[in-house]
C-alpha cells in the first residue's frame, strides 16, 4: 500500500491527460460516496425535521419563485 506522501510524488509526475483522467475518477468516487451518505441519512430518519421545516415554510408561503 502506497503511503499518502507516495501518492502525492505520483500524481505530480502524471500527464496532464492521465491527471485530468485521475481527477475525473476522483470526482466520480466522492459524488458516489457523498450520495451512499446522503442516502443512509435520509433512511436513518436524520433529514426528517429538515424536510419537515422546509414544507412547513412553504405552506406559509415563504418561498421565492426562481
Amino acid at each position: 500500500m502506497l503511503t499518502l506522501e507516495q501518492l502525492e510524488v505520483a500524481i505530480l509526475q502524471l500527464s496532464p491527460n492521465d491527471f485530468n483522467q485521475l481527477l475525473e475518477w476522483f470526482f466520480d468516487l466522492d459524488y458516489q460516496r457523498w450520495d451512499e451518505q446522503l442516502e443512509n441519512d435520509i433512511a436513518a430518519g436524520k433529514l426528517d425535521n429538515l424536510a419537515k421545516e422546509a414544507l412547513a415554510d412553504f405552506e406559509a408561503g415563504h418561498y421565492r419563485t426562481i
